[in-house]
């Protein structure tokens, strides 16, 4: 059988060492300036502005099917009676949110007496009273929230996202 003469005998204590240095330079490069002062991006994803309803077409605790930023993305708009994270209105109590689940994608229901999104599939909550915050669940992320703005005339439109939605491989259309 023949051997390699290329093959080095490096023994562990060498061998350890030389990895201890490596990792140290890996640590001291990954702590430069210009990334310490680097923000972190806004999870805020900008879509299309759209219309999605008046204030008037809104009832205290009742979801309104609504859909956006395209036909196939449903959602629900809410007013919540309180001032709420990211709510619009004259109260600050009108919120959107994605009805899909972002860990599997099953349809969620509203739960009126908790004020929370349900989804079926594996019981994932969240709170719309606190920007669709995660409070069960197998998900990962919070529930994608609509950033809202109501006019003078009391028309309600999406400007964005603050999540990704669900089965969207980019924050692209």
């Amino acid at each position: 059988m023949s051997r390699c003469d290329r093959m080095v005998d490096v023994g562990r204590r060498r061998f350890m060492s030389g990895a201890g240095l490596a990792a140290a330079g890996v640590a001291v490069s990954s702590i430069t300036p210009s990334s310490a002062q680097a923000a972190p991006a806004a999870a805020r994803v900008d879509y299309p502005v759209n219309r999605l309803a008046n204030v008037k077409d809104l009832k205290p605790n009742e979801p309104l099917n609504v859909s956006y930023p395209d036909a196939n993305a449903p959602g629900v708009l809410l007013k919540l009676g309180k001032q709420v994270p990211g709510g619009v209105g004259a109260e600050g109590d009108i919120v959107g949110f994605t009805t899909i689940c972002p860990h599997k994608g099953f349809t969620l229901n509203y739960g009126a007496g908790d004020r929370t999104m349900n989804c079926p599939g594996h019981y994932s909550r969240f709170d719309c009273e606190a920007g669709g915050q995660q409070i069960w669940g197998q998900a990962t992320q919070n529930l994608p929230q609509y950033v809202l703005r109501v006019d003078d005339k009391g028309d309600i439109y999406a400007e964005g996202v603050d999540e990704l939605l669900y089965g969207r491989l980019s924050n692209v259309l």
